[in-house]
């Protein structure tokens, strides 16, 4: 059964982090609302991938939240992940899409180059994000995106839109003008003592939208 994804903030993770601290840290996340969860395609060379997936899969479905892999699509079909987000626009995409053996959520980043979401419209992804809002380090290969570019992009195709990078609570006025679905967050939350406390802080200027 394909899982679908929610509004509000869409939690990446990094698997790199210490095991313990990490799964601690997504209990807390997941005391508050959340759209979805990403790994982040960087795992330690010791790592057993496909263990340390299903555990965040398992703490994440008890919640109902579907749990997305970066670009690395093929662990789709040997864990419990419901979905896929692909940096670029992948080779193949519709073989690909029937190799892999149960429905599943695909999400593309977006930037200034709207053929990038003419590419995700017309090949039925379930939403895009639009990398790099405002300057930050964890997004620090993407270029700003124009706000007008989302204008024409929440326009013009009927695809969910979530918004990524350099994205805090003091910030979060200047989206105001933007039609979006939920914000990608990475450091400003998993990087806090407090987790949880941060996902709230979100989600009141999410809420006042």
């Amino acid at each position: 059964m394909k899982r679908n994804m929610g509004s509000g903030i869409y939690l990446i993770v990094d698997p790199s982090m210490d095991e313990l601290i990490l799964m601690n840290k997504l209990n807390m996340c997941l005391r508050e609302k959340l759209a979805a969860v990403q790994i982040w395609d960087n795992f330690n060379d010791n790592q057993n991938i496909i263990e340390l997936i299903n555990k965040i899969c398992g703490q994440c479905h008890a919640k109902n939240v579907p749990v997305l892999i970066n670009n690395r699509w093929k662990l789709l079909n040997n864990s419990l992940l419901d979905g896929v987000h692909f940096d670029v626009i992948p080779e193949n995409y519709t073989q690909l899409k029937g190799s892999v053996i149960h429905p599943f959520i695909s999400g593309l980043t977006c930037n200034n180059d709207l053929t990038h979401v003419e590419w995700a419209s017309k090949n039925k992804l379930d939403y895009i994000s639009f990398c790099s809002i405002f300057p930050s380090q964890t997004a620090n290969s993407c270029e700003i995106v124009n706000f007008n570019t989302i204008h024409d992009a929440s326009r013009n195709y009927g695809l969910p839109i979530y918004l990524a990078g350099g994205i805090k609570p003091e910030n979060m006025h200047r989206l105001d003008e933007l039609k979006y679905t939920g914000i990608a967050v990475v450091s400003g939350i998993m990087s806090k003592d407090n987790p949880n406390e941060s996902i709230k802080k979100y989600l009141e200027k999410i809420n006042k939208k």
